[in-house]
């Protein structure tokens, strides 16, 4: 295609499909757009990338620069800071001007010879998509098993490495996830293999080294098809544990590390509605649950020999007010990752009962959290903090003396940046039901608020994860052309506790949507902007909440930014074939049961387009998308096309090499960004 001719949008054929469930007929016209192999299918998708890049050419320049000062902000030469694992310092490096991550490790001290464990940059090289995860060293140092993925589908092939001879071995192991566990025989490895059409996580298999995987042995298979099954070796590398959980419930069976030939025991059986997690130290579990209705979770106690739930004693009771989010276990200390009132609290207990105090943060909206810490010998403790103002550092802290080191801090290069510049605050929407929902918002001293002012809203909102007001380089770039960036902590995440979650999923699930509804019109109310310079932005269960905001409130946003969206709920939910379906029956409801079936159909974005004006869309998704297909958002623009009554931007823009992460490249990354912020800059006549 020359950019210099004239380019239509694409109008997908109608085909009609007629869908029934429960005496309900739905007719879906774009139905056929599934057809991955289809070569109608890609010419479709290929006519929209084409008609996004003719409709966008006057920003292209104004996209590269945008790439390349983001890119200047990033300290290219980047190294991690060092943790100390069995014996060696372990290190993860960037070098300039590449784009994926050096591993490596040094004997004893950081003064030592570096050796390469792995280097990504030469791996990817005959790739356009590469991704490595799951490092796993065994005990004798001597060899590294590792997942690497080349299609963007999160279906890992394992590869084992000797580390003494830098030979990749003949041990290969497909459509894994990623993760292998040694035994502490060093030549036992336990994986978890995926569904190969749904890609549920189902089986646990144990490779034995220098042996072809169809002879792997299955240890544990997982039948109940709404859990995903994985397995670990636990801190104290004392236990090989398997876990299996699903949204609700959760159950454990662990097995001495020395002994991979024996019989898992389980900890606790499954019963539904029973969430449960586990730490081992000395001699006993330590088990983060909901048991006795603790909706916010509780830290529970049991030893190896008596594992059973009525053997459980209470450590930390249950509070209202507070969720305990997570646990580190050290040998004279226990530290307690909890969330009070939307803020991350860190509290450090000795078991002795001598200290018992909380680490002190100043700042009106942050994020804190614990870093990598392996050792349980240590005084020392890890964690990270940043907030929406600043960068972030990572802390090693005494818990004894209370002595505190800054061992780095995020450097944030290409200009003057000053973390006094900018100012941050939360502020609390009212819900529809009366419920104050909080913002956390972020922006120039210098920015004048008022119905004027561009602010660009993001949200989540769902599956309990919740959105930290974490610090961002990229950011900047909307921050210094007198943008807003606020983060709208709605129910569906559990920035306020687990019931913020429970009331934003199942039944429940449009409190997510009105909320975000609600702390617009908030914003605008309050003169921080207003309909004509308020954008909208979500990405996977956050694309569903930007397409129902749309069907509900399309005359609130100028703009939308919709990547990898979930839009077509019904029918993803009724097909089990399609991966995570059924372990989101929890999150979503099953629509096999009426009820389900009708309230999802009532929010459902691609269901409710109507003949309506909607804002400006941009809209992003990959061809190897294994977790929100791409036909969701191929049919969803289609749909809008046809039904939509505006003259306003509507693009779909399809990477045809990735999946739902996006490039794998960092600085690949970055050009996708640029493009979405060149897309809302173009809306508010931003040029440079």
């Amino acid at each position: 295609m020359k950019l210099d001719q004239k380019v239509a949008a694409p109008i997908a054929k109608r085909i009609p499909e007629r869908l029934e469930k429960h005496g309900d007929i739905r007719i879906d016209d774009y139905f056929w757009l599934n057809e991955r192999e289809n070569p109608e299918v890609v010419d479709y998708l290929n006519g929209e990338n084409d008609f996004y890049e003719f409709s966008t050419s006057h920003t292209k320049s104004f996209q590269k620069s945008l790439f390349e000062e983001m890119k200047a902000r990033i300290k290219e030469d980047d190294v991690s800071v060092p943790y100390k694992y069995n014996g060696y310092w372990y290190i993860t490096k960037y070098e300039k001007g590449k784009d994926y991550p050096i591993y490596s490790r040094k004997k004893d001290t950081l003064d030592a010879e570096e050796e390469i464990l792995l280097d990504c940059n030469i791996e990817a090289e005959h790739h356009d998509y590469y991704k490595v995860r799951g490092l796993s060293i065994s005990p004798d140092n001597k060899l590294m098993a590792y997942g690497e993925d080349t299609v963007s589908r999160r279906q890992y092939i394992i590869r084992v490495k000797n580390l003494e001879t830098g030979e990749i071995l003949e041990d290969s192991i497909e459509n894994t996830t990623g993760s292998g566990t040694w035994a502490n025989d060093n030549k036992t490895l336990f994986y978890t293999k995926k569904d190969p059409e749904t890609l549920r996580s189902y089986l646990i298999k144990k490779h034995y080294l220098g042996t072809a995987s169809d002879k792997d042995v299955l240890v544990y298979e997982e039948d109940d098809d709404t859990f995903d099954t994985f397995v670990y070796k636990t801190k104290s590398e004392e236990l090989i544990v398997i876990g299996c959980s699903s949204t609700l419930t959760s159950e454990y069976r662990f097995l001495d590390a020395d002994t991979p030939e024996g019989e898992f025991t389980i900890l606790q059986e499954r019963i539904r509605g029973l969430e449960y997690g586990i730490d081992h130290y000395n001699g006993n579990f330590y088990i983060l649950t909901n048991i006795d209705e603790a909706t916010n979770f509780q830290l529970m106690k049991a030893s190896e020999k008596d594992t059973k739930k009525e053997a459980w004693e209470v450590i930390i009771a249950h509070r209202n007010d507070t969720l305990i989010e997570d646990i580190d276990v050290f040998k004279d200390y226990l530290i307690i990752t909890e969330r009070n009132n939307g803020l991350t609290q860190i509290r450090i207990k000795s078991w002795d009962g001598a200290t018992d105090y909380y680490l002190p943060f100043d700042d009106e909206t942050y994020m804190a959290y614990s870093s990598i810490n392996m050792d349980f010998e240590t005084e020392w403790f890890r964690y990270g903090y940043s907030s929406l103002t600043t960068p972030t550092s990572i802390i090693e802290f005494n818990m004894k003396t209370q002595e505190k080191n800054v061992l780095k801090e995020q450097e944030v290069l290409g200009g003057a940046f000053d973390k006094e510049d900018y100012t941050s605050k939360r502020v609390w929407a009212t819900a529809e039901d009366g419920v104050k929902v909080p913002i956390s918002l972020v922006y120039r001293k210098d920015t004048l608020l008022n119905e004027n002012t561009p602010l660009l809203q993001y949200a989540y909102g769902s599956y309990g994860h919740t959105i930290d007001p974490y610090f961002s380089t990229t950011r900047l770039t909307l921050l210094d052309r007198g943008f807003v960036y606020a983060i709208a902590h709605i129910r569906g995440g559990e920035y306020l506790g687990r019931p913020w979650y429970d009331e934003g999923k199942m039944l429940k699930k449009k409190n997510t949507f009105t909320d975000f509804i609600a702390c617009s019109k908030y914003l605008i109310t309050d003169k921080f902007t207003s309909e004509n310079h308020l954008y909208a932005m979500g990405g996977s269960a956050g694309g569903l909440l930007m397409g129902v905001i749309m069907n509900e409130a399309p005359e609130l946003y100028k703009g939308v930014l919709a990547a990898v969206p979930f839009v077509d709920v019904v029918t993803t939910m009724l097909d089990e074939s399609i991966p995570l379906t059924t372990g989101e029956y929890d999150e979503w409801g099953n629509p096999n049961n009426k009820e389900y079936y009708e309230y999802i159909k009532s929010y459902s974005p691609y269901d409710n387009v109507k003949n309506q004006a909607y804002p400006n869309v941009l809209i992003t998704t990959g061809f190897h998308d294994s977790q929100v297909q791409y036909w969701e958002p191929a049919k969803w623009i289609a749909k809008l096309r046809a039904y939509k009554t505006d003259s306003n931007q509507l693009f779909l823009h399809t990477n045809m090499e990735t999946g739902h992460g996006g490039a794998s490249g960092r600085f690949e990354a970055l050009k996708e960004l640029a493009q979405e912020y060149a897309f809302v800059f173009d809306l508010e006549g931003i040029t440079v």
